[in-house]
């Protein structure tokens, strides 16, 4: 039975002294997990570590840390697994040593002691901003509310979220703009925005669409469909919140999202290619005052990019498409025939399954997606 080497990051911001590392040697067996080797660590050498944990069984979501520099829960953890990843930099850690498992607090909240962050402060604060509940239309019934099964498959995904805290640690809009909603809420906003009996549909998406750090302050950096413990897949759900914004209730908002994703479509539509100029000024909108001000805003970015040879005299004046751009003409055509969307939480992924070609319609019963909304 091999020997494993945890490296925990301890904070005890009670005492005043900086945070360090204290590094332990667990004997157990490589299925066991990494919270297992925690508290043997905490049971045999050093009862003073912190560590939240309760359920043991990837349910609760309370022992979420960083492990090797990715957060996890640590109850979903093998140590073989985790002794056995590649190298990867750590954000306090540095380069680990190979065979070394590193833990360390989730990032993007405070730390109370150890491994135990405040999610008060802020997973369960922006949580709250979103008004994760019900808002129906008139008297409530006298029992229940009762709506066909079908129609809540819209909001399976987003249900299954545990508040672990994990996509909120890894989210890189929320390292830049600590103000940013975040995923793990607006994975809980779209579980009411789809949800049949809430009758404030427009109210929400308007909220968030016009707040600047809602709905389009994500970057699609995807690491918190990465590092969900339960298939959530929140950056999944931001998109479907624009999709409802932008396309069911046409909302311009303040921030140019939908004036944004209406000109990089086209763009692309056109041209096969971005062109980055021409998606500055449509975004914005030179006829419109504040349009013409964000643009004169952006000047300065602009002269960076010739000055490093990023931005040529000739890609600003003839931006030039690609070749076979009826290849991408034929996705649009097939992907606006189609508007399907598959919820991947309750059909699941089948890489063996033989889709149709591009073009032909499906045979009923064999395709999983349901008709977007």
């Amino acid at each position: 039975m091999p020997d494993y080497n945890l490296k925990i990051r301890r904070y005890d911001p009670e005492t005043g002294n900086p945070p360090y590392w204290s590094e332990y040697t667990v004997d157990l067996d490589g299925h066991r997990s990494v919270l297992d080797g925690i508290l043997a660590v905490k049971d045999r050498e050093d009862a003073s570590i912190g560590i939240r944990c309760s359920c043991q069984a990837a349910i609760c979501g309370s022992c979420g840390v960083r492990i090797n520099g990715q957060a996890k829960l640590a109850c979903n953890t093998k140590l073989s697994e985790a002794a056995e990843e590649p190298v990867r930099v750590s954000q306090r850690a540095g380069i680990r040593d190979p065979g070394e498992i590193t833990v360390e607090p989730m990032g993007n909240m405070p730390v109370l002691k150890d491994l135990i962050v405040d999610m008060d402060a802020v997973h369960w604060k922006k949580v709250q901003r979103v008004v994760p509940w019900l808002l129906p239309a008139g008297d409530p019934p006298e029992r229940e509310y009762v709506v066909p099964a079908e129609t809540m498959i819209d909001v399976t995904q987003s249900m299954a979220c545990i508040h672990c805290g994990a996509c909120v640690s890894d989210c890189l809009s929320m390292e830049v703009d600590p103000l940013f909603v975040g995923p793990a809420a607006l994975a809980k906003a779209y579980r009411f925005v789809g949800d049949p009996r809430d009758a404030q549909t427009e109210e929400r998406l308007r909220d968030l669409a016009e707040d600047p750090h809602g709905i389009y302050d994500c970057t699609h950096c995807f690491n918190c469909v990465e590092v969900c413990p339960k298939g959530v897949a929140p950056m999944d759900q931001i998109m479907r919140l624009r999709r409802r914004a932008t396309r069911d209730f046409e909302i311009n908002d303040q921030n140019n999202g939908r004036r944004h994703e209406h000109s990089f479509t086209n763009i692309i539509k056109k041209k096969g290619i971005l062109d980055e100029r021409k998606l500055l000024q449509d975004s914005f909108g030179p006829f419109r005052p504040e349009g013409g001000i964000a643009l004169l805003r952006s000047l300065p970015t602009g002269l960076r990019g010739f000055a490093r040879g990023k931005i040529t005299p000739r890609k600003a004046l003839f931006h030039e498409g690609i070749e076979e751009m009826e290849n991408v003409r034929r996705i649009y055509d097939h992907a606006e025939d189609h508007h399907e969307e598959v919820n991947l939480y309750i059909f699941g992924e089948d890489e063996d399954q033989n889709e149709p070609a591009m073009g032909e319609t499906p045979e009923a019963g064999t395709s999983a997606a349901e008709e977007s909304r």
